[in-house]
């Protein structure tokens, strides 16, 4: 059976947990087997270009150590050592923004993303002109709090939705992208409550990585 490996890059196992069982129901009986672990020398949070940084060559040597893997996901939204960990092996290695924002364009027209904080607003949008997509953009809000409070926190619920109506009332976005992988238990109950289509970027990039899978793609 072919093998998807989701690695969350920074070392809560909380997040790992929480993207974990995001993921079950893209677990078919006769599809790819996915696993999802945690980096450990990772930041128990990825929230500066510091972490972005340090977590780079930690994942290259996982990638490039991992032969049972048919497809690589790097889980966090900061897509750190996307290309150093795909030169590093001829699978494919995806990463969770790109592949979250090119499923946002499939679905609407202009998207808005939800930040955890502020500071890394700046990194994600110029990741943005890197990949010549800033007409599509709408915004992105922050909802000031840590990666950790986003797999556990009691009120962030509350929080993303008010940032999500910010996104889609203000800044005109009608379609939605979660800028952590931590936020992935809420992606279905936002939808429901901002009535427009919100992405789960982890669950964008592992379908990819099922269709790269299943085509035998390289």
């Amino acid at each position: 059976m072919a093998d998807i490996h989701v690695i969350n890059p920074n070392s809560n196992p909380a997040v790992t947990a929480r993207l974990d069982a995001a993921l079950g129901a893209f677990r078919l009986g006769d599809g790819p087997s996915i696993r999802c672990t945690t980096l450990a020398e990772g930041p128990f949070g990825i929230e500066s270009q510091k972490d972005v940084e340090e977590v780079t060559l930690p994942l290259r040597r996982l990638v490039e150590a991992d032969n049972a893997a048919d497809a690589f996901v790097i889980a966090c939204f900061s897509d750190p050592g996307l290309h150093v960990c795909r030169e590093a092996t001829r699978r494919p290695v995806f990463g969770i923004n790109a592949c979250g924002i090119l499923t946002a364009l499939g679905r609407g027209d202009r998207f808005g993303v939800i930040a955890i904080q502020a500071a890394p607003v700046a990194r994600h949008q110029r990741y943005l002109r890197e990949m010549g997509l800033t007409a599509r953009f709408a915004g992105e809000r922050p909802l000031g709090i840590s990666v950790a409070e986003t797999a556990s926190g009691e009120n962030t619920f509350a929080r993303m939705a008010t940032v999500g109506r910010e996104l889609v009332e203000q800044d005109g976005a009608d379609v939605i992208v979660l800028g952590c992988a931590g936020m992935a238990r809420h992606r279905r109950a936002l939808e429901q409550a901002l009535g427009v289509p919100v992405i789960d970027p982890t669950q964008a990039a592992v379908t990819m990585a099922i269709g790269a899978v299943q085509a035998g793609l390289l």
